[in-house]
This record gives C-alpha cells, structure tokens and sequence, in this order.
C-alpha cells in the first residue's frame, strides 16, 4: 500500500474530561510526565503512588490532584474515564492494563504500545484550539519534533481568538449557509478581527466581528490561477495550498494528481475539466465559460493547472476572458515540469562555459515548413525543454539534426517527473526517436537536449540506445526472415 492511501491503525479523536477521573499508576518519571501532560487539561487526576518520588509529590501538592499513597488495587481506578499504566514495572503495567479493560476503562500504557488501547499524542496547547500528533507509539521522538516545529508556526494568541470565535458561532449560524457564512469565518480568522487580537486589542477584535456579521457587500468572486507543480505534493507552493484550503470551487486538468487536489477544502465543489491528450472532457471556451460562472457567483476558485499555469497551460486565453467578464484573479506559479525533469538528473539548465540560455517548446512548432527560431537558438548552444515529446521524438530529431544539430547532442527524457513512479533515461539525439515506440510510457514525458545534458547524473537512468539496438535487431531479424520466406 503506497504511504498516500496508508490505513491508520489508531484513530484520532478528542475525549471530554472536564470534571472526569483520570487514573494513572505509577510513583516515577513515567507518571510524572502522564500527569505534567493530564495537567493541560480540566480532568480532575488520580494519582495511585505508593513511595512516590519526592518530584511527583511536588506536582501532586502544586497541581491539586488526588494522591492514592497505597500500592495498587483495581478499586483504586473504577470511575475512571482513562487509566494510564506509568510504573515502569512490566507485571505491573499488564496487570493495570487488564484490570481497566475487564473494567471497561481505556488504558495507555507507557512505552508498552502492545498493553494500549489509545495512545497519548505531542500536543499542541492553544486551548480551546488544540494539535494532537500521534505516531501509534511508533516514534515518540519525532511526534515532539514535529510537535516543536507546530508551535513554532502558530500564533500564542491562537486561543483567545478560537475564544472569541465560540461568542459568534451562535450569531453566525443565523447566517445564509454556504459561501455567505464561510466568507464570514474567512474574514474573521485572517483579517480585522485576527489582526486585533494579535495586537492585544480585544474590544476592537469585537467590534470587527460585529462589522463583519451585519456587513452586507455581496461577495465578489475571485479566481486564482494556480500551478499544481509537476505531480509531487511537496513541490506545491505554500501560497498555492493557502488558496486550496479558502477555495469554495476547485477547476483541475487531468494531469493534476487526486493527491493535490484532496489538499483542498473537503467540502470544496470539485469539477475537473479534462484537457488531457486524447480525452478533453471540456473546450478551453466551456472552461472559460465556467470560470465567468463561477466567478459572478461570488466564488472563491482556484483553477489548478499542472505545473506552471502561465507555460503551455492556456493561462492566457483564460486571464483574457476573466478581465472582459470584470471578475478578479491572480496568477501563482508553480513549478514546471522542466524544471521538476531536471532536477531528477541533477541536470543544471545553464553551464558556464557552456550554454547561458534555454527554451521551452511541445515540439509540435517542428510540424511547419520552415524552421522556428527557437531551432536556430539549440544549434547555437541554448538547453531545449520539450514537453509532451514522445509522439514527436522521431521529428523532433530529425529537424533538429537536418538543421546542423550534432546527433552526438546529449539527451536526458523523464517519464512522471518528480514522482517516485519517475522514469529516466539518457542518450543522444540520435537515440531519441526510439521514444516513439515506446508504449509502456503511459505518463507525461520531458526531454531535455543540449550540450549542459552531459553534465547531468546518469547513475539511474537507462539508456535510451539500449532500446534503439533492440529494435534495430527486430528489424534485422524480420528483413532476414523476410528474405528467407521469398527465396521459399
């Protein structure tokens, strides 16, 4: 099973325990690090400690928890909503663990994860706001270092703005549901009402949600045209995953992966317009169509192209008809599949002392009589990009080299850059048109031709010439079987 569609084995949920018991059994650094955690929280704690270690018994005195000064007994954790197995002794640990479950209580037992029901997490604190990360006990360790980096990231006045939000939630249900009320909480959590609190201005963080409750402006539509990058989730901007998470509507390609797409707000419409070779579902017309739609409906869209929208992705068309329809719209770029292939191969675009310029082309400008300029600028040097190449390999070549191109011109081609499912292979420019035949090729395909190629890693990549003598040899074969049948 890929780590994309991996099955969590512990399912994350929050337990109430404002005013519950909760047990834990231990008189050491184990149940003091459960209980240092426990403390977060309102539950109210029960600590079973005989000869507790003097630090426990500062924290028993300073938190208020009820301490059980006895050696353990199952009577001591009944009522208890949770019970945590903390003595460091294994017999004593199972011997807990049983006792709760005949009891039907949830036990955690640490560092056992074979005795436990739930599992404890790295918690993020901004209460009432709060980040659980859990590993299922597998790497404590780097669910603290994730936790560490989160904390990092968030505001401290995160909670006191969760707070305020729980005074509004009442008013804002009375509002129409859809965009109207997700529009209201959009403003609320990243403009006026977020800014004050941040600032330490809570009367004027009220009144700007009051602002934002009775305004009336009819919302306007937005659309962001935005690179999906060329297919792994991780080369996606931040800028890009922001507008995914606000987007009321996401528009994407084919190419897009399902993986970038699921990014996006879960209750998000989500309407793919194909524009795949050989399976366009909608014209670039019915998409712009969609888009004025969308965007007069007072929808916040991002239109999710793969890799970069503004190379090879008909942005232009698109921008065209947003700004005669009047309907607002960014543009974000994304990375580009050139980019992602070269990368693969360590393959710098540019070599001093080598070539100081490159281009980006479908190949398809080859299909014309004359020769397009960007032909001249690869025979005098520049690395030539060529995207959605395989079914014009053979011609692609064959120009490039009737026009003065040296067939010796390295060649670098992937299949599904960026991807683990990535493919490489390198040659020359006479090896190219064997790209042709190549059916198992079924992703989208980059080649790279130049001189700055040959400074590229090649240890895991196959050879393209392998696959030229194999079907050289085919060839060989049927002429002489051929030959053979006529003498016959």
């Amino acid at each position: 099973m890929s780590p994309a569609n991996a099955k969590l084995n512990a399912f994350p949920v929050f337990v109430r325990v404002d005013g519950e018991a909760v047990a834990i059994v231990g008189n050491g650094e184990e149940a003091l690090a459960k209980a240092r955690l426990l403390a977060q929280s309102s539950a109210s704690l029960r600590i079973i400690a005989d000869n507790a270690d003097a630090e426990l018994l500062a924290f028993i005195s300073l938190a208020g928890a009820v301490h059980v000064d006895t050696a353990y007994d199952a009577a001591q954790i009944e009522g208890a909503a949770m019970v945590f197995a903390a003595s460091g002794d294994e017999a004593l640990d199972r011997r807990v663990a049983e006792d709760a479950r005949r009891l039907g209580i949830p036990v955690n037992a640490v560092d056992r994860p074979e005795l436990c029901d739930f599992f404890t997490p790295a918690l993020v604190n901004r209460a009432p706001v709060a980040i659980a990360i859990g590993t299922e006990g597998a790497g404590p360790v780097l669910a603290q270092m994730l936790r560490v980096r989160i904390d990092r990231m968030l505001s401290p006045s995160l909670g006191r703005l969760a707070a305020l939000a729980a005074s509004f939630r009442a008013a804002a249900e009375r509002l129409p549901k859809g965009n109207r009320r997700r529009r209201f909480w959009s403003d609320f959590f990243a403009g006026a009402p977020a800014k004050a609190i941040e600032a330490g201005e809570f009367d004027r963080a009220h009144g700007a949600a009051l602002d934002l409750l009775v305004s009336n402006t009819p919302a306007s539509g937005h659309i962001a045209l935005v690179g999906a990058g060329p297919g792994a989730e991780d080369l996606l901007t931040l800028r890009a995953h922001r507008l995914l998470m606000e987007a009321d509507a996401i528009v994407h390609d084919a190419l897009v992966p399902e993986a970038i797409v699921a990014m996006g707000r879960r209750d998000a419409e989500r309407l793919p317009v194909g524009k795949r070779k050989g399976c366009h579902s909608k014209s670039q017309e019915e998409i712009n169509a969609l888009l004025i739609e969308l965007g007069r409906a007072g929808k916040r869209v991002v239109r999710l192209k793969s890799g970069d929208p503004l190379v090879f992705g008909r942005a232009g068309e698109e921008m065209a008809a947003l700004r005669e329809a009047g309907i607002a719209y960014e543009v974000v770029p994304g990375v580009t599949a050139a980019f992602a292939a070269a990368a693969d191969f360590e393959l710098p675009l540019t070599l001093r002392g080598v070539t100081s310029s490159m281009v980006f082309t479908t190949g398809h400008d080859l299909k014309g009589n004359s020769l397009p300029d960007w032909a001249k600028l690869a025979i005098s040097g520049a690395t030539v990009a060529v995207y959605m190449g395989r079914s014009v390999a053979a011609e692609v070549a064959g120009r490039l080299i009737e026009a003065g191109l040296s067939p010796d011109t390295a060649v670098a081609v992937v299949e599904n850059a960026s991807l683990n499912n990535r493919r490489r292979f390198h040659g020359t420019l006479a090896d190219l048109p064997s790209l042709e035949a190549r059916a198992d090729l079924t992703g989208p395909v980059m080649t790279i031709i130049g001189d700055a190629v040959a400074g590229a890693n090649f240890e895991r990549s196959e050879p393209l010439a392998a696959r030229r003598r194999e079907d050289t040899g085919h060839e060989e074969a049927a002429s002489v079987a051929g030959a053979e049948g006529a003498r016959e």
